[in-house]
């Protein structure tokens, strides 16, 4: 028997189907190659916004109408956020949504001996703990992912998450050192820890991010510890200051912003304001030297007038990020955002990405530039073309060097020398 995975949205679920993926594997059902109709296709779905639900049912359609004695499995966030949908997707053989992963297999099984469609969404609860799982094989060959929370309490106005996710859920610490001494010995240079809100690890258990970090980067055998997207709130004076020590944690830092502009935070629900959010990017880049501060930026938020929007460009270009994903705000139905008044048209929201967007890929530019001429141990990760390799420095900035040598997997001392349009230029360091 073969399978095939489809992944759709953030790295957690990616995550997710790397682990399905191996419990599938230990019961022998081996992946499938590119040019064969699989046995079974599981769809990871994605539900952050309406356009992802869409991507799933086409996706879904799709995989039904060119594999149609296929079994197949629509699980995650879009099905256990929306778990009435199951009547109108006659294609999927299985539904089940983003929790008891572990029963896949089982399902999969069941489904193959008696032939009955089998809907399993069951819902969060407040009292339900971290389901751990692990995923041993990741596709970037020098990077692996470890899992370590889930679930979000926060109920933004505009994110569906926390009903697709439920409650903070946090995973041990002490295996958290496990997976990460695992996957150093099976070769991995740098692990980066994830969450559905990463920044709410230990609520539900009296620790906190730091513990986490603190436990990952104990193995000293993994080179680099990084961490994923986090809410900009959980970093207090005292967070910095500890985590500072920590010689292996990279120092990047992507810190959800969404807007610069005050009014718009509070009609988002988010849990900071502009001025306390400079001043958390300040003390993290006298903390870490070099830090990359990244982040999101939304614009068109309903009510988000032409001067609510001057304002949080004004905000973003003091801030000075290294990179910005910029995105519109799309209308999320079961939000309490999509039921404000004042909708941003479209044409506008899209002339305000613009704009925010140029903005953006000048503090971009700004900030390796300011690096030039500074010596950095790059992972290598890749050959993009004859004798030239792709990397990233701890700060996560993209860095090509000219090598007759194989540098995949290795880390060097790179010299910064100079930028193009979306990497830097380096050259080793010769000892």
């Amino acid at each position: 028997m073969t399978v095939r995975f489809y992944t759709l949205g953030c790295k957690v679920n990616q995550y997710e189907t790397e682990a399905m993926a191996g419990a599938l594997k230990q019961a022998g059902f081996l992946p499938a190659a590119d040019s064969e109709q699989p046995s079974v296709i599981v769809i990871n779905s994605c539900t952050v916004t309406s356009e992802s639900d869409s991507k799933a049912r086409k996706l879904l359609h799709r995989c039904r109408r060119q594999n149609p004695d296929a079994v197949i499995v629509l699980t995650g966030c879009y099905p256990q956020a929306h778990p009435d949908i199951a009547d109108t997707l006659p294609e999927a053989d299985i539904i089940l949504g983003s929790k008891n992963r572990s029963g896949l297999t089982k399902h999969v099984q069941d489904f193959l001996q008696h032939r009955t469609r089998i809907v399993d969404i069951e819902p969060h609860t407040k009292d339900e703990t971290f389901e751990d799982m692990r995923a041993t094989d990741f596709s970037e060959r020098t990077r692996a992912t470890i899992k370590i929370q889930d679930g979000c309490n926060r109920f933004c106005s505009y994110c569906i998450i926390p009903t697709a996710r439920g409650p903070v859920r946090s995973k041990e610490l002490a295996l958290i050192r496990q997976e990460v001494a695992s996957q150093a010995a099976a070769g991995y240079r740098e692990t980066v820890l994830t969450g559905i809100n990463l920044s709410a690890y230990g609520e539900d258990c009296g620790k906190s991010l730091a513990d986490a970090l603190e436990a990952a980067c104990s193995v000293k055998e993994m080179g680099r510890i990084r961490l994923g997207s986090l809410e900009p709130d959980c970093f207090t004076p005292a967070f910095i200051d500890r985590i500072a020590k920590l010689k292996n944690l990279c120092p990047h830092f992507h810190l959800s912003l969404q807007s610069g502009c005050e009014a718009t935070l509070r009609a988002m629900n988010r849990h900071y304001t502009p001025e306390q959010y400079l001043e958390i990017a300040t003390h993290l880049r006298c903390a870490f030297p070099h830090c990359a501060i990244t982040t999101d930026v939304m614009v068109g938020f309903p009510g988000e007038t032409p001067e609510h929007f001057e304002e949080s460009l004004a905000f973003v270009k003091k801030v000075g990020f290294a990179r910005v994903h910029v995105f519109a705000y799309s209308i999320r139905p079961g939000t309490k955002a999509a039921l404000m008044e004042h909708q941003v048209p479209k044409a506008e929201k899209e002339r305000r990405s613009h704009r925010m967007i140029r903005a953006t890929d000048g503090s971009r530019h700004s900030f390796w530039e300011s690096q030039l001429g500074c010596v950095f141990p790059v992972l290598f990760e890749q050959q993009v073309s004859k004798g030239v390799w792709e990397g990233y420095s701890p700060n996560y900035t993209p860095i090509h060097v000219t090598s007759e040598e194989p540098l995949g997997g290795q880390i060097r001392e790179v010299f910064l020398q100079d930028v193009e349009e979306n990497w830097c230029i380096g050259a080793l360091k010769r000892s």
